[in-house]
């Protein structure tokens, strides 16, 4: 099943179940979907990698929203970011872990020969990256690198 098809489904049970908090979050998922498929010089239906990255967008926009507010000390309107992008980030695929990206990370940089090297840090996240590809946030995985070069 699509992952189109997999949202429009979870939207379907979530209103039987008269989940309101679900279903205003998969019809806002629903709709930055169909805004991107019309966006651009290409429009059409998009795949599920397409529609991975909508989502991802959108989650992080929740999770950055949610700090904002906490700053602010909104606290209820954070919770309500959260929920949103705990309930979008159930349909991304699964991240590593902290140990699993820094094990990567180690990996890349010996075989690289980079340790200790500041300025090669663009090609070892290039290459953290082609390895791990969604399964770690772009953020998290320039932390990394950072971390270990500067050991």
């Amino acid at each position: 099943m699509a992952l189109i098809d997999e949202l429009r489904a979870d939207l379907t049970a979530a209103m039987k179940d008269r989940d309101q908090v679900r279903v205003s979050t998969l019809r806002m998922a629903l709709a930055a979907v169909t805004a991107a498929e019309t966006a651009g010089a290409t429009r059409g239906t998009l795949d599920d990698d397409a529609v991975t990255g909508v989502l991802r967008t959108e989650v992080k926009r929740r999770n950055e929203a949610a700090e904002i507010y906490e700053e602010a000390g909104r606290t209820e309107q954070a919770a309500g970011e959260r929920a949103e992008a705990e309930i979008l980030g159930a349909y991304l695929p699964a991240q590593l872990d902290d140990a699993a990206l820094d094990a990567v990370v180690s990996e890349v940089v010996e075989r690289l020969g980079a340790a200790g090297d500041p300025k090669a840090m663009g090609k070892v996240i290039g290459a953290v990256r082609g390895r791990v590809g969604d399964a770690a946030d772009g953020g998290r995985i320039a932390a990394a690198v950072k971390s270990r070069l500067t050991v």
